[in-house]
């Protein structure tokens, strides 16, 4: 027999996991851009080949997210 009581009050956090989705998602884009971006200028690539490289990573990253995301939300239901 358990002598915890129900707690009634209603509290935010249930509803803001997007929130905490939102900022390890920018963490993890922003860390994989820029670890990207500096391991091609590390090579002594060209100043064009980098700013290519990091816009491919910027595509890259979001369309692995939205594509993470997709499943997700098609798994839940």
């Amino acid at each position: 027999m358990s002598r915890l009581r129900v707690h009634r009050e209603s509290h935010l956090v249930q509803r803001i996991g997007w929130l905490r989705a939102a900022v390890l998602g920018a963490n993890d884009g922003i860390v994989s851009t820029a670890s990207l971006i500096v391991g091609v200028a590390a090579a002594q690539a060209t100043r064009n080949d980098v700013l290519v490289a990091g816009a491919a990573g910027l595509v890259a990253g979001a369309m692995s997210m939205a594509a993470g995301e997709t499943s997700r939300a098609n798994a839940r239901n």
